[in-house]
């Protein structure tokens, strides 16, 4: 295991990755409860239970699509990168397709697996890894310190540091309640350790952050540490039932797979990017093994389609478990391990709560910002693009919108300066994409 994995190439070793791979799996346990209760519309009240996606079954779902996804980056990908039904991908499947639209779900799962399946097809080509190749080391950068910021402020939002404003959209929220104070310490303490250069300084922190959660009542304990595996069968291949009704052949769902599509591409493109920046990994501006990583990408949206989810993806949380030591594709198999337990000792996941998983957040953003420095601000027409990059993930809470507006004003600043020569043909035809796609999907 140490040979294939190369843990002496990478400075590494069984319990940094242990570690790692655990940190990754507690700051994104939070996807087993949370896409369930969101593709089961479980918020809307009045809406049909008939309708609804079973519960029991998308949790099992969620947990076999994360495991297995992260199994396959593991092992094929060998990336520190762990996988799971997006978060804003599942939003859009349950809140614009399934409620907005009016459509089944059924149909909505067959959607996933066809993107999915395009999205293999793709890869197989090598046309996804050469497209990640011709982006701008610039803008490279530009997307790690961007989703550096974007988890940033999901971990301030989690933590209640930072909330809702009508006047100003965002303000700063109460920092006497308990569940931000418990937030507050949790960053206190894990800013101590990782300035200290304790390894696993972020794990500890949850753990530490659990424990006095728990003591002053502010974490609720676990009633049971075991319970029953609910069964698959209620969303198991429903998928495929979707392709024999002829109503599923629309024009509107065409332009649904596309922005499955769409989403997940860049998505997981800015993620492998940012996590591979973090980990040493990326070399000349280029991933090594990259078309493995987006295989994997592929054969878990495709598997999790089939079981009963939404589309999986590799998960920006996965800078945690970095943050903590890991460093191969080892550490992804102890996250696929975590998720494969869950199904059993579901009741303990309830003392991951957000208050827990914040600090770890703000701490990675604070490490991911630091790409910001390789980037070459004296040129304007390099900081154009990367800036609007940056900023545009949190102010539109999308990884894929701020690459979008990058990759619109990248061409345009290098065409004025008089650089075309340094544009690669990819960039014109994303410029193309990214205008239609504003035009006429948003």
């Amino acid at each position: 295991m140490q040979k294939y994995f190369e843990f002496e190439k990478h400075g590494t070793n069984y319990r940094r990755e242990f570690i790692g791979g655990l940190t990754t799996f507690l700051a994104m346990a939070y996807i087993l409860v949370v896409n369930p209760l969101t593709l089961s519309l479980a918020s809307i009240k009045d809406y049909p239970d008939a309708l609804r996606m079973d519960y029991g079954a998308v949790f099992v779902a969620t947990a076999l699509a994360s495991a297995l996804g992260s199994i396959v980056m593991g092992l094929l990908g060998k990336y520190p990168l762990a996988l799971a039904p997006g978060m804003g991908l599942n939003a859009f499947f349950a809140y614009t397709v399934v409620l907005g639209s009016g459509i089944p779900w059924q149909h909505a799962l067959g959607a996933v697996l066809i993107s999915g399946v395009f999205f293999f097809l793709l890869t197989l080509t090598g046309l996804r890894e050469k497209i990640i190749n011709a982006i701008p080391v610039d803008l490279k950068h530009a997307v790690g310190a961007g989703i550096g910021l974007f988890i940033t402020f999901i971990g301030l939002q989690n933590a209640g540091i930072v909330v809702n404003n009508d006047a100003t959209l965002v303000g700063l929220g109460d920092l006497t309640a308990g569940p931000t104070l418990l937030a507050i310490f949790g960053i206190v303490v894990t800013v101590i350790m990782m300035t200290r250069g304790i390894n696993g300084a972020v794990f500890y922190g949850m753990v530490i952050t659990v424990i006095v959660g728990m003591i002053f009542n502010l974490i609720d304990m676990p009633h049971k540490v075991v319970d029953s595996v609910p069964s698959l069968s209620p969303t198991f291949g429903a998928a495929f039932s979707s392709f024999g009704d002829s109503s599923f052949y629309t024009t509107a769902m065409l332009g649904i797979v596309l922005t499955f599509l769409f989403v997940d591409f860049f998505d997981n493109a800015g993620t492998l990017v940012a996590v591979a920046n973090q980990a040493g990994i990326m070399k000349d501006n280029k991933l090594p093994r990259a078309g493995r990583a987006l295989i994997s990408d592929s054969i878990a949206t495709t598997v999790g389609a089939v079981l009963g989810t939404s589309t999986t993806t590799s998960y920006i949380e996965s800078s945690a478990g970095v943050a903590s030591g890991a460093r191969t594709g080892f550490a992804a198999l102890v996250t696929a391990g975590f998720f494969i337990l869950s199904l059993f000792f579901f009741p303990l996941l309830s003392v991951v709560t957000a208050p827990v998983t914040a600090p770890a957040l703000i701490i990675v953003g604070v490490l991911m910002v630091s790409s910001l420095g390789k980037i070459d601000w004296q040129r304007f027409e390099i900081a154009v693009p990367a800036f609007l990059t940056m900023i545009a993930m949190p102010l539109s809470y999308s990884i894929a919108t701020g690459i979008a507006v990058g990759f619109i004003f990248y061409p345009i600043t290098m065409i004025v300066k008089g650089r075309t020569k340094e544009i690669h043909p990819v960039m014109y035809f994303f410029f193309v994409i990214f205008v239609l796609y504003f035009i006429f999907l948003k």
